[in-house]
């Protein structure tokens, strides 16, 4: 594996980090930013900017409007974004809409994309991915599927119920995954305006850095025709992998980006505050915090451009992603975490943005498959290969 970062990536790099720093840090204080994510109307004005910078929708294709860029590229590009709180909404790089984008380019039809992937690359839409559901259904088992399609004729009639819904306040675009009547899973693309889809509420979370917060979303006689099947009917526990394996990982490489941004802030801190005749780094404990924080963050990355170059190799990366998703979130909750503790007060109030990504991090270790379901997944593996 080659790690070095070409030149003109490292330019790519230093301008992204600019950007940030310039145009996008400066709007984390905007009253416009709530508890349920930023507004619509400050979402806009960021994609704005980033789309005058040539900065917009970094993981798609030139066609569809983006950089194209690879997976190890997207790591470099990622980490800075995250930097900021509202970075991979400037960048139009946040989820649900960077897994959806990548979805629907690696699965759509043409008349699909053209639809839903045009607009969305271009920051003009939001979507929302709808797989969770409430107890019965489907949560870290997909299996459990309850949202059900009958095909009517042409259509599909679709009722279910999902919860935790990111984005979907204010969504354009609907990718619900349902099954049939035989039990198969398969997704559909509606339009959030389609009578029969109603969003019960927002639910109140820890995080708030989603643009139209989480949902509960119901479906009651939705009606859709058999053109809005997202590839083929009974796949759609395959192309579940295909989104959330990159997803994972560009989950990672994003909050990468704000571990740093917690570490920073927190090592400026130890440098300048005087504490028992002393910069408060200069005694060991905080010291060693520091320390650790540097290393967390160096084998965080380390994993995420691996993952990134066997994703570039081709391979899907289910074990690896898994892995990397437990490293990645554990490592960065620890960063943000050993941040507060070396802000002192200032680590649990709104001083610096360092609380408010402690609080968005939580998060993390939940989202894309808790951290148990992964070490889980990768245990049956290793049971398998070596009982064999």
């Amino acid at each position: 594996m080659d790690f070095t970062i070409a030149t003109e990536l490292t330019d790519l790099q230093m301008r992204v980090r600019d950007f940030i720093a310039t145009r996008v840090i400066p709007f984390e204080k905007d009253p416009r930013c709530g508890a349920h994510g930023p507004s619509e109307a400050l979402r806009r004005e960021l994609i704005a900017a980033a789309a005058s910078a040539g900065l917009l929708s970094a993981h798609v294709s030139a066609e569809y409007g983006g950089l194209g860029l690879d997976h190890r590229s997207k790591a470099v590009f990622f980490e800075e974004a995250g930097y900021s709180t509202l970075g991979p909404v400037a960048l139009n790089i946040a989820a649900p809409d960077e897994g959806n984008m990548h979805l629907l380019e690696a699965v759509a039809t043409h008349a699909q994309k053209e639809r839903w992937l045009r607009p969305l690359a271009a920051g003009q839409i939001r979507s929302c991915f709808c797989m969770t559901e409430p107890d019965p259904g489907a949560g870290s088992d997909p299996s459990m599927l309850q949202t059900l399609a009958v095909r009517d004729g042409d259509d599909f009639v679709i009722n279910g119920r999902k919860w935790f819904i990111t984005g979907a306040e204010g969504a354009t675009l609907a990718i619900i995954m349902a099954k049939l009547e035989d039990g198969r899973a398969t997704m559909f693309l509606a339009d959030m305006a389609t009578p029969g889809i109603r969003i019960e509420r927002s639910m109140d979370s820890l995080d708030s850095c989603f643009p139209g917060g989480h949902c509960v979303v119901a479906f009651e006689g939705l009606r859709v025709p058999s053109s809005a099947i997202l590839g083929e009917l009974g796949e759609g526990f395959k192309y579940a992998q295909v989104r959330l394996s990159p997803a994972r990982l560009t989950h990672c490489m994003r909050w990468l980006g704000q571990a740093r941004r917690c570490h920073d802030i927190a090592a400026r801190y130890a440098t300048r505050r005087m504490a028992f005749g002393k910069e408060l780094g200069r005694h060991e404990g905080v010291g060693f915090m520091l320390a650790d924080n540097e290393m967390d963050m160096h084998s965080a990355r380390l994993a995420i451009l691996h993952t990134a170059w066997v994703l570039d190799q081709g391979s899907l990366a289910l074990s690896e992603s898994s892995m990397t998703k437990v490293l990645a979130s554990e490592a960065a909750w620890r960063v943000a975490d050993r941040s507060v503790q070396v802000l002192g007060g200032q680590g649990v109030t709104g001083e610096t943005i360092v609380a408010r990504i402690f609080a968005d991090m939580r998060a993390f270790r939940i989202y894309d498959g808790p951290s148990e379901v992964h070490r889980w997944s990768l245990a049956k593996r290793i049971f398998k290969k070596f009982s064999l």
